[in-house]
């Protein structure tokens, strides 16, 4: 009593296909299988990327002319 047999499942099954159709079932699975494959290759870019060394910050202060038109010269006081 409270468990679902092989019967159930396949008439559930039968009334989905019945209602969805086929076409319809299978472009779901593939959208899907494309979302749960895009998920693992985002996970697996996020770890190598997180065991990658940091990028070196290098202290530039005595040049105080931008070399490239997206760069900004930022120079940071320290207050006494």
């Amino acid at each position: 009593m409270g468990g679902l047999s092989i019967w159930h499942w396949l008439i559930v099954l039968l009334i989905v296909v019945l209602v969805f159709g086929t076409k319809k079932l299978k472009n779901i699975g593939q959208d899907l299988g494309g979302a749960v494959k895009g998920f693992k290759d985002g996970m697996k870019d996020g770890s190598a990327s997180a065991d990658a060394p940091p990028a070196q910050v290098t202290n530039n202060s005595s040049t105080t002319k931008a070399t490239d038109a997206n760069t900004v010269d930022v120079e940071a006081k320290n207050k006494s």
